[in-house]
């Protein structure tokens, strides 16, 4: 699926080289916002590094290990949303995402994981399971999976270094059955 739709305003989009302006910039202009919780934003100094980062995520689909879209709001794109990898042998993945400072708050990133979920993670792909991680200090990146009905299973202890400082991940499931269970009206 190259676009799933999330709203009126917003959908995502499969990301592609013709991306990698957008998404430069958004990462540019959003850098000292992005690095409290993100470890990369040292290895990505220009362009081409986002060319290269989109060039793996297409490599990644090629391998059928998954997708990753651009988040797209009111014309600009306002973040990005994808799995690491696809374990087809035991049916699950983990999902990441981020937003620029300017898209916070409208619900877009809890809308847009549900729609990845909906079409692909319990849709195309049928896993079984689904895991967020978030740093346990980042409440805005876990009140996603908290919104979602996601169960918490548990936390990592100092599971990432950002920069100068490791930090411990709490972490979040959601099986298959649940979700389907959350989609049904209730009686």
């Amino acid at each position: 699926m190259r676009t799933i739709p999330i709203s009126e305003e917003a959908f995502l989009k499969q990301l592609e080289l013709s991306d990698a302006s957008e998404m430069f910039w958004l990462t540019d202009t959003n850098r000292s916002y992005l690095k409290e919780w993100l470890p990369w934003l040292n290895y990505t100094k220009c362009e081409d590094d986002t060319s290269y980062f989109i060039q793996r995520t297409i490599q990644q689909y090629d391998d059928n290990q998954g997708i990753h879209y651009g988040i797209w709001y009111n014309g600009r794109m306002a973040g990005t949303l994808g799995v690491h990898n696809l374990d087809w042998i035991n049916k699950k993945t983990s999902l990441g995402y981020w937003l620029g400072a300017g898209f916070q708050g409208k619900g877009l990133m809890t809308k847009a994981v549900a729609a990845y979920m909906d079409h692909l993670v319990f849709g195309s792909w049928n896993l079984e399971k689904i895991t967020i991680q978030a740093a346990t200090g980042n409440t805005k990146s876990r009140a996603i999976p908290e919104r979602l009905g996601f169960q918490l299973e548990g936390i990592l202890r100092r599971n990432e270094f950002l920069y100068d400082h490791f930090v411990d991940h709490a972490v979040y499931s959601m099986l298959k059955e649940e979700w389907q269970e959350r989609a049904r009206p209730k009686r």
